[in-house]
């Protein structure tokens, strides 16, 4: 049976206490003090140079070894096999995570097992394996340098914004809206995978609808104490089974997680349909009758707004 977390009011922000448990990537939990003193030595090193992440390439031609692209290295771009006139999707991990932690690889293969696409990893673990506070504050620069290596590849390629996807789970949901930000809002779609909570529920930073011409959240661990943002932050906001308990998981973490195989099963099968809602109560009731609208998805015009909920199974494909 599913995890018996305390249910939030959907769209309300919630207070966090001061410690609290949050996973790393590979489902660890680490104790977190939310009033520690960040490192501010290194956030303003991130903050004067926030190109010093790590791009991977993978595609249908080398769909496991993948291509380091480089900030203002032309070279690095043009000798790939990155392809400007097919979809690009940009995956960025959460905290205390890197390139190999399993979102990535995992959404990487549902994409490329469908069709032709670049898919970028963002490396971003020099901020990412810090403490949570100071990963926190330093999300917005990492997520210009993101932003900012976009235009490169743009400008390098002749590419278009129209063609790119960008995908964060939890810390990362939160950095690829600040690279759409940084981006004029012009990329045609973000995906949000249960966006974290704890230190954003009133940080101006957060994921926005403005971020990109589509922005969609899905929010899996939206409890009262969830690791998740919980309230309403994108165009359309899904909360699958009500957005803070999953079938199938015991666990928090379980919860948080389901966020992104949800989003990865969907690219493969689009099956997952939601119902739009009215209200918080529709979405915990299970009572949502408005229009239908599927989940997640790789499609780069899909376009919605509003709350949904959506029921899934107990185990993959959900």
């Amino acid at each position: 049976m599913a995890s018996a977390m305390p249910q939030a009011e959907i769209g309300v922000e919630k207070a966090y206490p001061r410690y609290i448990e949050f996973p790393d990537g590979d489902g660890n939990t680490h104790q977190v003090d939310l009033e520690a003193e960040p490192n501010y030595e290194l956030l303003a090193e991130i903050q004067r140079n926030p190109a010093n992440n790590r791009y991977i390439l993978f595609t249908r031609k080398n769909p496991q070894d993948g291509q380091i692209l480089m900030m203002n290295d032309a070279d690095s771009i043009r000798k790939s096999n990155f392809n400007p006139h097919v979809p690009t999707i940009v995956i960025a991990h959460g905290w205390l995570s890197n390139q190999n932690t399993n979102i990535n690889p995992t959404i990487r293969d549902a994409y490329l097992s469908i069709r032709d696409v670049n898919v970028i990893v963002l490396d971003w673990r020099r901020l990412a394996r810090l403490d949570y506070a100071t990963a926190v504050r330093g999300v917005p620069a990492v997520g210009r340098g993101l932003g900012q290596f976009i235009k490169f590849l743009v400008q390098t390629t002749w590419a278009s914004l129209n063609d790119f996807h960008l995908v964060g789970f939890s810390l990362g949901a939160h950095l690829v809206g600040n690279a759409g930000r940084e981006l004029g809002g012009q990329v045609a779609r973000i995906t949000g995978l249960d966006p974290a909570g704890p230190l954003w529920n009133y940080n101006r930073n957060r994921l926005s609808s403005t971020d990109a011409i589509y922005v969609e959240a899905i929010h899996t661990d939206g409890g009262i104490v969830g690791l998740g943002i919980g309230s309403a932050v994108g165009d359309v906001d899904f909360f699958p089974n009500g957005g803070s308990s999953q079938p199938g998981c015991l666990t928090s973490i379980c919860d948080h997680n389901r966020a992104w195989e949800f989003f990865a099963s969907t690219v493969i099968r689009n099956h997952l349909i939601g119902n739009m809602c009215y209200n918080s109560i529709q979405v915990t009731m299970n009572s949502c009758r408005g229009g239908q609208l599927p989940m997640g998805n790789g499609d780069l015009r899909k376009t919605g707004s509003g709350t949904y909920r959506v029921n899934t199974g107990r185990r993959y494909p959900f």
